[in-house]
């Protein structure tokens, strides 16, 4: 009897114990998305007096990879700033190709020192448009939080 009762609670165990191990009960977070910021915030300020070369970091956020996924993005300056005077892009194009086991890639900026009319948008805007495998561009979510990056000259 002793015998039949501890194969009983075998048997019990054994079965709680398959039963509660599920491949598909827990899913794996393996959103894929790109997202920009410095300092952890979606905007940043430079001085108008700076003569500097700023540099503003992309991230592919996913679980280990080893595929190539180029990045479209795009730079928006507003009324107040103008490429040449302001500013100047480092870079000819406007994407940015991420290779297998690399999860940053920057943006380059130089910024020129020049006297701003403080009554325009003296913004720079990079907004990450696009991919060329569908992932997510900004945090999941609707509201798509760090899918672009402000700098104001100051």
């Amino acid at each position: 009897m002793r015998y039949i009762k501890g194969y009983y609670s075998l048997f019990l165990v054994s079965i709680l114990f398959f039963t509660s191990c599920g491949l598909d009960e827990n899913p794996v977070y393996d959103l894929k998305f790109f997202h920009i910021m410095v300092n952890e915030s979606s905007s940043v300020t430079v001085s108008a007096k700076a003569n500097t070369i700023g540099t503003y970091n992309i991230y592919f956020s996913t679980p280990a990879t080893g595929e190539t996924v180029t990045l479209t993005y795009e730079v928006v300056a507003g009324d107040g700033l103008k490429e040449g005077v302001d500013f100047r892009l480092l870079q000819d194009e406007n994407s940015i190709t991420f290779l297998p086991g690399i999860y940053d890639m920057r943006v380059r900026i130089q910024w020129i020192a020049h006297p701003l009319d403080p009554t325009k948008d003296n913004s720079l805007k990079i907004r990450l448009i696009g991919n060329d495998k569908g992932y997510s561009i900004g945090f999941p979510g609707p509201a798509r939080h760090q899918s672009e990056l402000t700098i104001t000259k100051v």
